[in-house]
């Protein structure tokens, strides 16, 4: 049986089959269900660069950024303000309007005349042609529950569907209790919480803080989103939420991300004048396990996200280039969605030709993912088989020194072969 063997830090392969014929694609199990994107979400996020500090002004330019790079035009489309959007006076929780939902802080994002300033900063991204997202974490604000604030719709209050003495995650502001779904009126609060961001034009809702027993959030949000009428990607990010969430989640969610921040936390700075870096090979090095322990939750419309792609700003991705192409080779092995972290409106211009490697993004596209067939000392090999017969293979070596990493054929899930095979490089 022929050996694949590339002497590289980190190829990303396409093993072509000589062979007549096509063999079926892999499927991951448990996936017959479809989310609202047929292939993994591309976008931008704001929370790696401009982190405390999203505004309207820095959201426009980073998706005119993305247009004027190219990126859009080969699918980046979804342009997301991550946390700090809101009022937050305290840990009392944030601030809230008439019905118990956060208040938009106007210092970041204007309002003009009567339109909230968010589905102002919408209607800009919508012009340029993508796609908004927007940021919350499960259950309602102190302030709502000690106020005794109407649900929109309805005779109850969110003190009835509160549980109080339990604290949701919060991480920036605090000051969440726990919604308990068995009340009526429960699911009706959240649906006034997707019907505002339907009217403001969101696309795209992240649920942060998610816990193994937050799959009752998970479900209402999901219904929420359905009878909003509104085609709006619900994507939920850890608390510290285990597989055993799983089927929840891939039930109703279209992405889920488990795994710690891959920003490096106190380095990550917002200008760079100040030397910022984004991340360390550490952070990405964590996911090599995760990659292969959540492979079988992943496809047919829902997908595992491994956190934002630290790729575009050169040094300060905090990444060498090595570094930098095996994140990306990774990310697009495992299907997952390409959520970039960085300062688009400065970007380095050979991040930017990994970014725009279409045989690459064709990888992650093809909404397989991948199987660890190695794991060895630092050599990992992941693989996936296209429904053509072709291969894709990605050799890593995760450590500091010059390796060889090589795979038989066979592991891959390609058949003996007298004639071999002909391989191409991504």
């Amino acid at each position: 049986m022929r050996q694949l063997t590339p002497a590289l830090t980190a190829a990303l392969l396409v093993v072509l089959s000589a062979c007549a014929g096509a063999v079926d694609g892999q499927q991951n199990a448990g996936t017959s269900s479809h989310g609202l994107e047929p292939t993994p979400v591309l976008g931008w996020s704001s929370w790696s660069f401009l982190r405390k500090d999203p505004t309207a002004a820095k959201i426009e330019a980073q998706a005119r950024a993305m247009r004027d790079s190219g990126l859009q035009k080969i699918g980046y489309n979804y342009v997301n303000i991550d946390d700090f959007w809101y009022q937050c006076p305290g840990p009392q929780g944030p601030n809230v309007d008439s019905y118990g939902r956060w208040v938009t802080d106007p210092s970041k994002f204007p309002p003009q005349g009567d339109t909230n300033g968010i589905e102002v900063a919408a209607d800009y991204i919508h012009g340029v042609g993508m796609k908004l997202g927007i940021y919350v974490t499960p259950g309602i604000s102190k302030q709502a529950v000690s106020n005794n604030i109407p649900i929109e719709g309805t005779d109850y209050t969110v003190d009835q569907i509160a549980a109080p003495s339990h604290t949701e995650e919060n991480y920036n502001c605090e000051g969440m209790v726990s919604i308990d779904y068995s009340k009526p009126g429960a699911q009706e609060y959240t649906n006034s919480w997707v019907n505002r961001f339907a009217q403001w034009g969101v696309d795209y809702i992240k649920i942060d803080g998610i816990e193994d027993y937050n799959g009752p959030d998970v479900e209402a949000w999901e219904k929420a989103i359905r009878q909003s009428g509104r085609a709006i990607v619900l994507d939920t990010t850890e608390g510290n939420f285990t597989q055993a969430l799983a089927p929840t989640l891939m039930k109703y969610a279209d992405q889920w991300e488990f795994a710690p921040d891959i920003e490096c936390g106190r380095c990550a700075r917002q200008h760079p004048e100040a030397g910022y870096i984004l991340t360390t090979w550490t952070n990405i090095a964590k996911r090599f396990n995760l990659v292969a322990e959540w492979q079988p939750y992943a496809g047919s419309g829902r997908w595992n996200d491994y956190d934002s792609v630290e790729v575009g700003n050169g040094s300060h991705d905090g990444l060498t280039p090595d570094e930098r192409q095996s994140q990306l080779s990774l990310w697009a092995l495992a299907s997952a969605p390409l959520i970039l972290g960085v300062d688009l409106t400065h970007l380095d211009q050979q991040d930017l030709e990994c970014l725009k490697n279409t045989a690459v993004l064709a990888v992650d596209q093809d909404s397989i993912a991948a199987k660890r067939v190695v794991n060895t000392g630092d050599q990992q090999v992941f693989a996936k088989m296209e429904s053509n017969g072709e291969a894709i293979v990605g050799l890593f070596n995760t450590g500091g020194n010059a390796e060889t990493v090589s795979v038989q054929a066979s592991a891959v899930g390609l058949p003996e072969s007298e004639r071999g095979y002909s391989t191409r490089n991504l």
